[in-house]
């Protein structure tokens, strides 16, 4: 029953992303008049070499008219950031409901079947996929922490539990939500599944770029690997204090 009450809401859900997507479509074709005005004016005063009164008022009123805009087609855009996430929410529960039901469908195998190479080829989809954070001013960054998975394999203390973020950050509108450099993290090994304990290299430039890090490796004479890339999705804060 949970199951179709889940398909349902996704169904729906579409729906409404569907509508904001054609809303965010028609508010950038509404605004682009705007922004070929103030292009035009720009070009206008170059010829002319000089920023009449005229032109100062038609400016601004251009601007405040384009800024208005944006911020329209801002709040459609975080609307649909926000349906996206709860219909991943939703398809996260609707398999977990279905996993301690006993259901699994052919896209979804059981765990214990999947082939190591298919389970790296995921972890990496699913840093991809990774929504960027797109923050309002002063706005700060919570975080949902999932205790357990159905109890399908252990059950842990809460204090023991490190989520995943849940957002990409933007290097150019939010750095102080990323990790600088050496700080000390734990990050998702290449080619593994483990987090070991590593030093921050180089923070991402933008939204796209991976984190540079130094995992402690015993085996190198600085006691670190060369850097090594790593998703923003795959590194978190390490509780423990650096070695000395």
């Amino acid at each position: 029953m949970a199951l179709v009450s889940a398909d349902s809401r996704i169904a729906e859900l579409l729906g409404e992303l569907h509508q904001l997507i054609k809303q965010t479509q028609e508010e950038r074709s509404r605004s682009e008049h705007n922004l070929l005005n103030i292009q035009k004016t720009h070009e206008r005063m170059q010829t002319e070499n000089k920023i009449s009164p005229y032109y100062r008022t038609k400016l601004r009123g251009l601007y405040t008219t384009a800024k208005a805009d944006a911020e329209a087609e801002c709040n459609i855009l975080r609307k649909a950031l926000d349906k996206i996430a709860e219909i991943k929410s939703l398809l996260e529960e609707r398999r977990i409901a279905a996993k301690i039901a006993g259901i699994y469908s052919e896209a979804e195998p059981p765990r214990k079947t999947m082939r190591r190479g298919v389970l790296m080829t995921l972890l990496q989809q699913s840093a991809m996929t990774l929504p960027l954070w797109i923050g309002k001013p002063g706005e700060k960054y919570e975080v949902d922490d999932i205790d357990e998975e159905g109890k399908e394999r252990h059950t842990l203390s809460r204090r023991r539990i490190i989520p995943l973020p849940q957002w990409k950050t933007n290097p150019e509108t939010d750095p102080e939500a990323l990790f600088q450099r050496e700080q000390l993290v734990l990050a998702l090994y290449p080619q593994t599944t483990c987090f070991y304990r590593a030093l921050i290299h180089a923070p991402p430039q933008r939204p796209q770029d991976d984190y540079s890090v130094l995992f402690e490796d015993t085996s190198y004479a600085d006691g670190y690997s060369p850097p090594l890339n790593v998703a923003q999705r795959y590194v978190v804060a390490c509780r423990e204090s650096r070695k000395k």
